[in-house]
């Protein structure tokens, strides 16, 4: 069977193509920009990429257009598609059909973490001997992809709430239909899509309403949001994190290690070298699913200890001049508290200078801009990006958005003066934590050529 990609590069779709190729399918794809890496992942793997999406395409012939969330009315390869009756299906159908059929799934749903979790639990599986098929959307160090299909009973996923495609609306975790379900956590996100909250958390109960009687949830016991989504109904066991009664992580030592506890019993101690609380949940919840599928607590504990983590999460990118530049992913308040505690339980009282781009669909609406000063009050110095043209740029005053945190806090329009001023301002000892979820116009090295 021959198919066809259109938004092939993006992280998701691209791992949908690694997965069909090893599954024996023919692949191509095309996207409005073809680049490594993952144009290099790809045509390592012999699928022939078109960079844009013209009509002609179509005489590709394949058997299946499988189309991805960027793809809107009006791509003319797509238009060329709906005129001509050709078959097409979205990726998450795609990979829900063809690929998860009678596999046991671990699906790891929630508004942060489930990259980190997802990871951590692909890695458990895979160091207990499990061999785990994995489609997650960041790049987890231990297995250098981001996905990959096995002969397995068990495949773990990265279960995101945001829409299928712009012809199905429903959530794209709906068509994964996993026996182990874990919920990290829900805030309100994606305000392009979403109303408000309650509209997310129907979402989540459509989630809970498709795991199996035989089936698990592992669900944060800490929040308000997925109480009301249980409240609604639910038909599977149902195992809590969070809380002394279910899984819960201790405090911290000096160097990161804590103690796992079940009901309160300790299972063993994880030492590694991830900081913040965040981690630590996101770690008792893959140990909690992963028993789920058969591994023991103890043993996942060990694993944990050969975690590496998964790149752009707290992913230190160089030092130069005395300074440390990492890169994060976080983006949304909660996830931009979170980051930069981890760094501050890292680094003691050094000075941390958070450098944030307001790239997401939710940031660039404005709906989250009066949430910024607390959640990056944590930082000694503050940089704000927000370019004034292009389709990153803001609808909103990044400078007022900031006023709160005072003389610390400024913000930049274009990126050369932003680098110069944090090269000005940085010192050595300092922490520069670059956080956004998109490429920040090649920032990090601009930062540490400029250190140096």
């Amino acid at each position: 069977m021959h198919i066809h990609i259109l938004g092939i590069c993006g992280t998701f779709m691209g791992g949908i193509a690694a997965i069909a190729r090893a599954a024996g399918f023919k692949v191509t794809g095309c996207d409005a920009n073809v680049y490594p890496p993952m144009s290099t992942q790809l045509e390592a793997l012999g699928i022939e990429l078109i960079t844009g999406y013209t009509p002609e395409q179509v005489d590709l012939k394949p058997d299946l257009f499988v189309i991805g969330n960027v793809v809107s009315r009006g791509n003319p390869l797509m238009e060329e598609i709906l005129n001509r009756g050709l078959p097409y299906t979205s990726g998450p159908q795609w990979v829900g059909e063809h690929i998860l059929g009678r596999k046991h799934v671990l699906a790891v749903a929630g508004t942060h973490g489930k990259t980190s979790t997802s990871s951590m639990l692909a890695w458990i599986l895979e160091d207990a001997g499990k061999n785990p098929g994995f489609l997650i959307g960041g790049m987890p160090e231990n297995f250098g992809v981001s996905a990959r299909n096995t002969d397995s009973p068990l495949f773990v996923i990265e279960a995101d709430e945001y829409d299928t495609a712009f012809f199905d609306k429903r959530s794209k975790f709906l068509h994964y239909r996993p026996t182990t379900a874990v919920l990290n956590n829900l805030e309100f996100d994606h305000a392009d899509i979403f109303p408000d909250i309650g509209a997310i958390e129907t979402q989540f109960h459509h989630l809970v309403r498709t795991v199996p009687g035989k089936g698990l949830i592992v669900v944060n016991g800490r929040e308000e949001s997925l109480k009301r989504v249980l409240a609604r109904g639910g038909w599977s066991a149902i195992e809590h994190f969070g809380l002394s009664s279910g899984w819960e992580p201790s405090a911290a030592d000096a160097e990161g290690a804590f103690d796992v506890l079940c009901d309160s019993a300790v299972q063993g101690r994880v030492h590694w070298d991830l900081m913040g609380e965040h981690n630590r949940m996101n770690a008792v919840a893959a140990i909690a699913a992963a028993r789920h599928a058969g591994v023991a607590p103890a043993r996942a504990v060990e694993a944990l200890a050969r975690f590496k983590n998964v790149k752009r999460r707290m992913e230190v990118r160089g030092h130069a001049g005395g300074v440390t530049v990492y890169d994060d992913f976080a983006h949304h308040p909660t996830a931009i508290a979170t980051t930069i505690a981890g760094l501050r339980a890292k680094v003691g009282g050094a000075r941390i200078l958070a450098v944030l781009e307001p790239r997401s669909n939710t940031m660039k609406l404005g709906t989250m801009k009066t949430a910024l000063p607390v959640s990056l009050g944590g930082a000694d110095l503050v940089f704000g990006y927000g370019a004034r043209e292009g389709k990153d740029a803001l609808g909103w005053n990044l400078a007022e958005a900031l006023a709160p945190l005072g003389k610390k806090a400024g913000a930049y329009e274009e990126l050369d003066t932003l680098v110069g001023a944090i090269k000005a301002a940085a010192k050595p000892g300092d922490h520069v934590l670059v956080m956004s979820n998109g490429g920040f116009g090649g920032v990090h090295r601009k930062l540490l050529d400029a250190l140096a």
